[in-house]
């Protein structure tokens, strides 16, 4: 029997979207094998949701969370495909999650393709500075940019960010689960995060 090791659970990860539990036991039913872990993992569903990411979300809901003692608070719209999807217990949670998940680690953005090219070109220029200012040498730094860029989208993008119930998962990786529970695309589509006395908020 093979030993299922975190690096392989995170190749696996990385490949399909699929949550940590759902890898380890894939990894065991394939020995170890990552290529044929994948094709369990896609056997059993939950690989499949990019395949729905195309589809259509006209149905949802829009839900609200106020942190204790009033000073902060979301508001999230997440779409799926029917309203059938909309009403049940797990859908319903996943948004309240999300809600919370903005509330606690505030994004800027939803995804990574959201950000506009001027903070993009803005961040890289700080990083860039950074890089210099460290004596790292020229031939490595437009490596070490891109990997620093990698943590500012975990940062700022809501499906990037580690799931604050659970960080061995990202939202996008949440999401991706719930989609293959469900068979129906799930998107969150737009949000915002009220914090008394915060006038910066964009």
């Amino acid at each position: 029997m093979a030993e299922i090791t975190a690096q392989l659970v995170k190749e696996l990860r990385d490949r399909t979207g699929a949550g940590v539990m759902e890898c380890k036991s894939a990894l065991a039913e394939a020995g170890g094998d990552v290529a044929q872990a994948e094709v369990v993992l896609r056997k059993r569903g939950i690989a499949s949701a990019a395949k729905k990411a195309s589809r259509i979300t006209r149905q949802g809901l829009v839900a609200s969370y106020i942190h204790p003692g009033a000073q902060l608070g979301v508001l999230v719209e997440v779409n799926c495909e029917s309203d059938f999807v909309a009403r049940t217990d797990e859908f319903q949670q996943l948004v309240h999650d999300i809600a919370m998940q903005i509330a606690a680690a505030d994004p800027r953005f939803i995804r990574r393709e959201d950000v506009t090219p001027e903070i993009l070109e803005k961040e890289r220029e700080i990083q860039r500075a950074r890089v210099i200012a460290e004596g790292k040498p020229a031939s490595v730094a437009d490596k070490i940019v891109e990997g620093r860029m990698g943590k500012f989208f975990e940062e700022v993008c809501l499906y990037e960010q580690p799931f604050i119930k659970d960080n061995t998962l990202t939202i996008g990786q949440l999401i991706a689960t719930k989609i293959a529970k469900t068979g129906e695309n799930i998107t969150v589509s737009r949000f915002a995060r009220f914090k008394v006395g915060d006038v910066t908020s964009e």
